[in-house]
């Protein structure tokens, strides 16, 4: 059984930084692809970023780009979303998810067959 923990998220105000991490387990994940969205009320859940599981390739939605960095462990089985510069319309609940499908990164929820609980990030202004 699939299991995506998230963790990390808090409030923080704009122009700050947080850590999104999310343990995997549950599967050989060797070529997965881990894929972070978010959702904010009221909204579509929309794609922010994917890397590989081999970690060689990634991907970011074009609002994330220069302030996003996504990375992964492989002996952790973790993935991680590095987020700079917080605006206030970053704002949601951030999921991982995984595509069993393997690479390329698809932007689209339908495309990942597991999802986290998520954990909210709050950005005041």
């Amino acid at each position: 059984q699939v299991q995506l923990v998230e963790s990390g998220g808090g409030l923080v105000q704009a122009g700050g930084s947080l850590r999104l991490s999310c343990a995997a387990s549950g599967r050989r994940f060797s070529s997965d692809v881990m894929g972070w969205f978010r959702q904010a009320p009221g909204k579509e859940r929309e794609f922010v970023s994917g890397i590989s599981w081999n970690g060689d390739t990634t991907q970011y939605a074009d609002a994330v780009k220069g302030r996003f960095a996504v990375s992964i462990d492989n002996a952790k089985n973790s993935v991680y979303l590095q987020m700079n510069s917080l605006k206030p319309e970053n704002t949601a609940v951030y999921y991982c998810a995984v595509d069993t499908t393997g690479w390329p990164v698809l932007p689209t929820p339908r495309s990942y067959e597991y999802w986290g609980q998520g954990t909210q990030v709050t950005v005041s202004s």
